[in-house]
């Protein structure tokens, strides 16, 4: 299956409701008929709405236009832009090609420096129309460049000088100081129905929601549904941040799946904002802030995946990396959605603590984790560690997959992952608008 097919996939939810709210057809028209039958003295309420609703329409529009150029500027740029990396000796040996003829070619790394420049730029552009309707938003777009800026040169810095894990830790997390420092949404979170019984019962606090009010606030008044965690709000944010920059650089090692994945999950970010803006909720505001955001990524991002598909002529390198982690990380904090945005990360929550083990040494953890590619075969196998006496094989999803299904070609592995990938997005999703309101009082 080509590219070209794989790529459209993803995408086609997101496109129909986005071209659905471009045209304004069902929606401006029901509102429209409401207020006539309300009569003239509505005619003021009529006008308003359906301007409001054409003002989101032509917006939405002027993004994904930004989003087609920065996929056309990425896509001619990257071409131009690896000759400087093998100038400069910025590159690398691909481990999948050993024992081939292209074992020894060099393969310009950092390109994800490509598509974070242009994509900046284009944020740029979005600041000048979004920041006109949304003037409460701008300090919020103005922390999020600040906090992808930060990020894209930590990223390219260690792609140049190869940072100690414990600077690739701290320092994502000195990058959402300015996302942290402007938030300025709520602090509290639902508790969950059946949790709310060990807070409250009766009307008063049980031993242990007494216990927990020395650390936050239970709201007594709403009968312990919610708890406002305060500082430790942010912290948690924090750690999102530092989560989502890392867990993408981990799930990574074979062409086309760092990317691929991001990508995915910005379809199902930019799904889950279209629907709220269509559904007119209340954070409405929020979600076209993101789907600004989000459209320029999913460009700058399809266009790097054309030159680091297998085979790929590009790395993008943790540049790449940490600059679509921080991304996600600044959309789910400043949309206001960062519990939704991890049930899009659940293949790379599940990567993590299987990799726990060895990424705090545990286990014995080699510099690289990747699968091994067996010349004879043509194919990848799980690649492996000598714990003590025992050989065991390196515990990454990569790896796990071809323990289930076996040896399979590089290309196929990473198809299977990102099938995957859409599978969890799309349960992400159905958890989201289907089961959550068992849990949750919406």
């Amino acid at each position: 299956m080509s590219l070209k097919v794989l790529s459209v996939i993803p995408l086609l939810p997101p496109l129909y409701i986005l071209f659905q709210l471009i045209l304004c057809t069902d929606d401006s028209v029901d509102r429209k008929i409401d207020s006539e039958d309300s009569g003239s003295a509505n005619d003021a309420a009529t006008t308003t709405t359906t301007t409001t609703i054409s003002s989101v329409g032509a917006q939405l529009l002027l993004f994904l236009a930004l989003g087609i150029l920065g996929h056309v500027g990425t896509h001619r740029l990257i071409p131009n832009i690896k000759h400087y990396m093998l100038k400069r000796r910025i590159c690398g040996k691909d481990f999948g090609k050993k024992g081939t003829d292209h074992e020894n070619d060099d393969v310009p790394e950092a390109l994800g420096i490509v598509p974070g420049a242009i994509f900046l730029i284009c944020l740029m552009f979005c600041l000048v129309g979004f920041a006109t309707n949304h003037p409460r938003k701008l300090l919020d777009l103005n922390s999020a460049l600040l906090s992808i800026c930060f990020v894209l040169f930590l990223g390219f810095t260690d792609d140049v000088l190869e940072w100690p894990w414990r600077y690739k830790l701290f320092l994502p997390s000195v990058a959402s100081l300015p996302l942290l420092c402007c938030y300025e949404g709520s602090r509290s979170v639902v508790v969950p129905i059946p949790l709310r019984s060990y807070l409250m019962n009766d009307g008063k606090l049980t031993r242990f929601g007494e216990l927990l009010c020395r650390f936050v606030v239970v709201d007594e008044n709403a009968d312990g549904s919610i708890v406002n965690l305060g500082t430790f709000y942010l912290v948690y944010m924090g750690l999102l941040a530092v989560f989502c920059t890392n867990a993408i650089n981990i799930h990574a090692g074979i062409n086309g799946l760092e990317v691929g994945q991001s990508y995915i999950i910005g379809c199902a970010v930019l799904f889950h904002n279209l629907v709220e803006i269509q559904a007119h909720s209340e954070s409405r505001e929020n979600h076209e802030f993101s789907a600004m955001i989000m459209l320029s990524f999913l460009g700058v991002s399809l266009a790097l995946l054309r030159h680091n598909w297998y085979p790929a002529s590009v790395f993008v390198g943790d540049t790449y990396c940490y600059f679509a982690g921080m991304t996600f990380a600044v959309v789910g904090i400043l949309g206001h959605f960062s519990k939704t945005l991890l049930l899009f990360f659940i293949p790379q929550v599940i990567n993590f603590l299987w990799s726990t083990p060895q990424i705090f040494k545990f286990v014995p953890c080699p510099k690289h984790r990747l699968p091994k590619f067996n010349a004879r075969t043509g194919l990848m196998e799980p690649s492996t560690v000598m714990s003590g006496k025992r050989e065991m094989v390196n515990m990454t999803l990569l790896n796990t997959f071809l323990q289930i299904f076996g040896p399979m070609s590089e290309q196929h592995l990473c198809i299977a992952l990102l099938t995957f990938q859409t599978m969890c997005c799309t349960l992400g999703l159905y958890i989201r608008y289907n089961l959550a309101q068992l849990i949750f009082d919406y």
